[in-house]
């Protein structure tokens, strides 16, 4: 039988590997509120996305990336877009992403090209190429649909 002492003993490294283990997942997923209609129908406003962090060159084409707002349309204090990837370093530049993105024939390493759902969204055509050190990550799932209990 288990003396009070190893039962707190016990319960201390439970705790703590608990804790340990929350600080992991932490560091590899955030959670984001989809604001606007940019993602429609896809996404919704007030939509919740569980969102894995990763680095830009993991990410593939059509994938939905979150990353840094470009400073030019920040408003409203929204630091992050969520967009579907159009093009990835290497593949060649959308026929309607080329005047935003310059003579580039093909994408330049470091560079990715986005493109909203919704038709009238501000992405790529608007503001050119997302540097990849601004991809917080990767949406990995809906948390909450907006309208949900």
């Amino acid at each position: 039988m288990k003396t009070a002492r190893e039962t707190r003993l016990t319960a201390a490294a439970f705790g703590t590997a608990a804790a340990c283990g929350l600080l992991a997942l932490r560091r590899r997923y955030t959670v984001i509120t989809v604001t606007g209609r940019s993602m429609s129908p896809t996404y919704a406003d007030g939509d919740r996305l569980l969102v894995r962090r990763t680095r830009a060159h993991r990410v593939s084409c059509q994938e939905v990336v979150v990353f840094r707002m470009p400073p030019q349309h920040r408003k409203n204090g929204l630091r992050w877009l969520v967009k579907r990837t159009a093009a990835v370093p290497g593949d060649p530049v959308p026929e309607d992403m080329r005047e935003a993105a310059g003579s580039d024939r093909l994408v330049p390493p470091g560079r990715l090209l986005v493109r909203g759902d919704n038709p009238h969204s501000l992405d790529s055509r608007h503001f050119g190429y997302v540097p990849a050190a601004d991809v917080l990550g990767i949406a990995v799932r809906t948390l909450r649909r907006s309208g949900d209990a």
